[in-house]
């Protein structure tokens, strides 16, 4: 039987206290289970057991190099159901200083933002397969900067995103 779904991912950071209040305020994810030094976090709306795991190592620890000098991961991804609740998140971490940066993918809109670890993370929305056309297939080889607003106008701020790709129909 193949791999269905990501069901959580667990990072390393410097301190939990402070990753758990950031993941709260950035994304909504809320403390399922918590013990000295690590914190289970799970997504609104989620049914997983727990989203993401945060173990404690200590101020102490370096900045990642993953990328720049060493092999690792990239970042996560989280999907939203519409482009108003993507707007909404480009809003939050662009006042809590997270956001780095914002891509139309064409059939990915994506925002990438950094924790207080400068581990780096995706929100995204995906154009539902009842709308992707062959001109949003092809459009996929190329990167360009995100436009909600024309994204909102052209799909709809309330369409549910990723029906029949990442989510059954």
């Amino acid at each position: 039987m193949p791999v269905q779904r990501l069901n959580h991912a667990v990072l390393y950071v410097r301190d939990v206290e402070r990753s758990v209040a950031f993941y709260r305020e950035a994304l909504g994810f809320e403390v399922v289970m918590s013990m000295r030094g690590a914190a289970f976090l799970q997504a609104s709306g989620s049914s997983n057991d727990h989203d993401l795991g945060l173990f404690e190592i200590g101020p102490g620890a370096g900045p990642t190099t993953a990328g720049r000098t060493s092999v690792g991961l990239y970042h996560l991804a989280w999907e939203v159901d519409t482009l108003d609740e993507l707007e909404r998140i480009a809003v939050k971490l662009s006042e809590m200083g997270a956001l780095v940066g914002a891509s139309d993918h064409s059939s990915t809109k994506a925002l990438y933002a950094r924790d207080p670890d400068g581990l780096e993370f995706e929100v995204s929305w995906l154009v539902p397969a009842s709308l992707l056309t062959d001109e949003i297939l092809a459009g996929r080889s190329a990167i360009r900067p995100l436009d909600l607003a024309t994204d909102k106008e052209r799909f709809g701020a309330h369409t549910r995103g990723g029906v029949g790709v990442s989510i059954p129909a």
